[in-house]
């Protein structure tokens, strides 16, 4: 697995800058989410609005990715890449996934995610978005010292197969910092009281990719975007979280209702995850 690299008070506060980052991007990414936009308009704004900020968008030319963002609609599970020719329909749920290396040269990474409703979404997509952001927010709450990472993955895996959903296996959370992967990687399913033990210090990503059908994952030609085998519909939510002494830091926390996915009248607040969430008609 590697070693996981411990944070320093320096270390977090460099952290805590990129993540507000990241996470500032993603509620002005809400707002502008519209019937009719294409998903190379949201890499559009994405890249210009990290870059105005002195910070450089981490998917950009990572391992040949050849955008600012990833947007990943409906079937797609992860690694969508934005096109001029994908345009968001009425019904849609597409996730969005920002990276910002803040400063752009010897920065740091913050990673976070959230899928959004386009228009008026089927029961179908009220399901599996609503699943997979509880999902998140029950993995949020096994994060302490002391833990253990499997405690992550048994709480996603627990409430995900009950409500008829399956956690995707092939693609995982990830310690993150000065590199955009570094260990640990955080499965989303698991058995509680195994694997690494979480130590204060610790950063890592949280980001439960939950299929309305099976887990299986198929990765299309152009080596990146991912959709379910079955083509069910996918959806994900991310977070950058610190081990403290205490429990959990979310160093991606919004501060402020996402729109477009929190603002719904049937999303519950959560308060590790959304805690602004609920408040919307």
């Amino acid at each position: 697995m590697g070693k996981v690299e411990i944070m320093t008070p320096a270390m977090r506060e460099e952290m805590r800058a990129s993540c507000a980052l990241a996470a500032q991007t993603l509620v002005e990414v809400g707002k502008r989410i519209r019937v009719g936009m294409t998903t190379q308009e949201i890499d559009d704004f994405v890249h210009a609005f990290i870059v105005e900020r002195g910070a450089y968008p981490s998917p950009l030319n990572y391992k040949g990715f050849p955008k600012s963002v990833c947007t990943s609609k409906n079937e797609v599970i992860c690694h969508g890449i934005p096109s001029a020719k994908d345009t968001l329909e009425d019904g849609d749920i597409v996730n969005v996934d920002v990276t910002t290396y803040l400063p752009k040269e010897h920065g740091y990474h913050g990673d976070t995610s959230a899928t959004f409703y386009v228009g008026e979404p089927g029961e179908d997509a009220r399901h599996v978005t609503e699943v997979a952001r509880r999902c998140l927010e029950l993995g949020i709450a096994e994060v302490a010292h002391g833990k253990r990472l499997g405690d992550i993955g048994a709480a996603i895996q627990e409430y995900a197969e009950a409500q008829g959903c399956a956690v995707v296996r092939d693609y995982v959370g990830h310690g993150v910092g000065r590199k955009f992967h570094m260990p640990p990687q955080v499965a989303h399913f698991g058995r509680r009281g195994k694997g690494k033990r979480l130590t204060r210090g610790m950063i890592f990503t949280i980001e439960p990719m939950i299929n309305l059908g099976a887990a299986d994952a198929d990765l299309m030609d152009d080596d990146w975007t991912v959709k379910t085998a079955d083509r069910s519909l996918s959806a994900q939510f991310e977070h950058t979280v610190l081990v403290t002494r205490d429990g959990v830091e979310v160093l991606t926390d919004r501060g402020e209702t996402l729109q477009n996915s929190e603002d719904k009248r049937w999303v519950e607040p959560l308060p590790l995850s959304a805690p602004k969430a609920g408040l919307g008609a």
